[in-house]
């Protein structure tokens, strides 16, 4: 059969990602989510993960508003790096720029035949966790000049909204009937990865980072390691199944 694994290029939404960089706010990264929303094909791999991710993000939008959060600021500005990270890593500024490695998995196989929306789901889910969350911690820090331990409580509840959308996930997206032959590789391929294992690791990786910020050179080499290992598991997760194919 053709070589499916291809990257694909960025969609171009209509909303400047470079707008506002330096005060962004929730409305922002929401605009830009529901753009790729209208954009991209609905079974496209990043637009499965997008309209799961959109779906946490207008929950902890609301949220805030309504004060759920300790910190209404806090909150925010970690909301917001988290969710930049995502974006820029699926729709770059400027065009065709070099993906982290633990997004290029989806990005590679987002139009494969043999993946299932729920490895796609869970794919994107790995990366933006195990990745993108520990350097938005760091982020958040350098633009609130607090410690991690200082945004703990932001993190923790953004973890369970993510932890209860995984539940969610993994009901919606799992085969139906039909597809019942390939619902155990299925579910013995996703049921090796855990949300939980992920954030403990995140939180981990997030304070590590921010211990080594005066030793660029130690945080690049730490910062590499980590996208790549988180790649190679999203790699894993989005390996074709067997019987869907044409």
């Amino acid at each position: 059969m053709p070589q499916l694994e291809q990257f694909t290029a960025p969609v171009d939404t209509g909303v400047d990602a470079g707008a506002d960089t330096d005060r962004p706010s929730v409305d922002d990264v929401l605009a830009r989510m529901r753009a790729l929303d209208a954009a991209l094909p609905p079974r496209d791999g990043v637009a499965v993960f997008n309209r799961v991710y959109l779906a946490v993000t207008e929950e902890v939008d609301r949220r805030i508003d309504t004060g759920r959060f300790p910190d209404v600021g806090a909150a925010t500005t970690l909301d917001v790096r988290f969710a930049e990270r995502y974006l820029d890593a699926v729709d770059p500024v400027p065009a065709y720029r070099r993906p982290p490695a633990c997004w290029r998995p989806l990005l590679q196989f987002r139009r494969h035949p043999g993946v299932r929306p729920l490895q796609f789901a869970l794919a994107g889910i790995n990366a933006h966790i195990g990745h993108d969350l520990a350097l938005a911690v760091v982020d958040a820090c350098r633009s609130l000049d607090c410690e991690p331990a200082e945004l703990e409580d932001e993190f923790e509840r953004v973890g369970e909204l993510l932890g209860t959308l995984e539940e969610r996930v993994r009901e919606e997206l799992m085969p139906g009937p039909d597809l019942l032959q390939i619902a155990d590789p299925l579910t013995h391929l996703l049921g090796s990865w855990s949300l939980e294992r992920a954030r403990d690791a995140t939180w981990t990786a997030a304070r590590a980072l921010w211990a080594l910020r005066r030793l660029p050179d130690v945080a690049e080499e730490f910062t590499e390691r980590l996208d790549t290992a988180v790649g190679f598991a999203g790699r894993m997760m989005l390996t074709p199944l067997p019987g869907l194919v044409p």
